[in-house]
């Protein structure tokens, strides 16, 4: 059993029951987080890209619980430097942790940190990883792209967590073609409404996905699903 709870925008908390790991932990400044980065007790953390609103309180979180970043090469250096620990990988790369596998995907979008916003990270990610005997795909922030009928039919996907909120990802319409595309048994729109430039109505992605055979979710902020 795998039991995941949304904290808003792209964060996603997931447990099994023994291990703990959450995806870009955009926490502080979040207009959509109830939950503070010093509440947050995980063994792992993984990192999709280097922008505020993804990486997040991660080097944070890290430095004060000992949990390991997982991201990609650049970005695991970038956190290393600033007294994270990190475990450096790249799209196409899997490594078994033991909590599961983590496969890096590729991600049609940017990666930069630092104050400035402008120091270079690598290239962005998603993650399609295993735990509690479910497989599950952060796709991360990006635009449509062919390549994710293969990742479903690769990686037979029990829930994918996907963007919605148009202007810097996929949109509405986009999001549906890439549900089609992966065909996950569970699907949740995330990264929508917590800025006006992004206010895209989840009702309507899940509309449009009525009789595909994909069961939409829509989770608020501290919902949880176990699948």
């Amino acid at each position: 059993m795998l039991k995941l709870t949304f904290l808003g925008h792209s964060c996603v908390y997931a447990t099994d029951g023994k291990y703990k790991l959450i995806i870009d932990p955009f926490l502080e400044g979040n207009p959509q987080a109830n939950v503070s980065p010093e509440e947050i007790d995980v063994d792992y953390i993984l990192a999709t890209h280097g922008h505020a609103d993804h990486l997040g309180d991660s080097v944070e979180i890290s430095k004060r619980t000992g949990a390991t970043i997982i991201a990609p090469n650049e970005l695991a250096v970038w956190v290393t430097r600033k007294g994270a620990k990190a475990h450096n990988m790249h799209i196409g790369g899997s490594y078994k942790f033991p909590f599961g596998k983590v496969k890096l995907t590729i991600a049609h979008h940017g990666s930069a940190a630092g104050e400035s916003g402008l120091e270079y990270t690598g290239n962005p990610c998603g993650f399609v990883f295993t735990m509690g005997g479910k497989t599950v795909y952060h796709t991360g922030d990006t635009g449509l792209f062919l390549d994710m009928k293969l990742i479903g039919e690769t990686n037979p996907i029990d829930l994918m967590f996907l963007p919605i909120g148009d202007n810097f990802t996929m949109g509405v319409e986009d999001a549906v073609r890439a549900v089609q595309f992966v065909k996950p048994k569970i699907a949740v729109p995330m990264h929508y409404k917590t800025w006006e430039i992004i206010d895209a109505e989840p009702d309507d992605f899940a509309r449009k996905l009525q009789g595909s055979g994909v069961k939409v979710v829509i989770l608020n902020p501290n919902q949880t699903l176990e699948i």
